[in-house]
């Protein structure tokens, strides 16, 4: 699996697991939905992607959209 690909299945596994959080703990963990996504938004803007630059540091396979 490619970085972006990573990046792209983290936030998706975030968001849902905010979620659930939202539903049986607080509504506060929908700030966590919030920031993945503004987030996503800037890196579709901006092309950088604080993960992405994180795995590739640690040796991962670039992929195409955050290279």
């Amino acid at each position: 699996m490619n970085i972006d690909r990573f990046v792209f299945a983290f936030a998706g596994v975030i968001i849902l697991i905010s979620l659930g959080l939202s539903q049986v703990h607080s509504v506060h963990w929908l700030w966590l939905t919030a920031f993945v996504g503004l987030n996503m938004l800037q890196a579709a803007f901006t092309g950088f992607c604080p993960l992405a630059k994180i795995l590739k540091a640690a040796g991962g396979k670039p992929g195409h959209a955050f290279e």
